[in-house]
């Protein structure tokens, strides 16, 4: 439950940075984005802990780095079917 929580306030932050990395304007503005980019953090955590064995306890760099990578991978995918 706690991870949960740890991966949703990395989603946050995740959310921004992608917001950060992917400039331009989205359907849903800047709080979608967040809530894409918790989605993508609680994705990213799952597959890095069971693809790759990596652990996704804690505020780690490598947790801020996988999660910002789920949201970004979450916003391409979302804007590619928002088009």
């Amino acid at each position: 439950m706690v991870a949960i929580l740890v991966w949703a306030l990395l989603g946050l932050i995740a959310g921004a940075l992608a917001k950060f990395l992917m400039p331009g304007k989205d359907p849903g503005g800047f709080v979608v984005t967040i809530l894409i980019g918790i989605a993508g953090a609680l994705v990213g955590g799952f597959l890095a802990r069971e693809l790759f064995n990596i652990e996704t306890s804690g505020l780690t760099l490598a947790n801020i780095l996988v999660a910002t990578g789920g949201a970004v991978l979450l916003l391409f995918v979302y804007r590619l079917i928002k088009r």
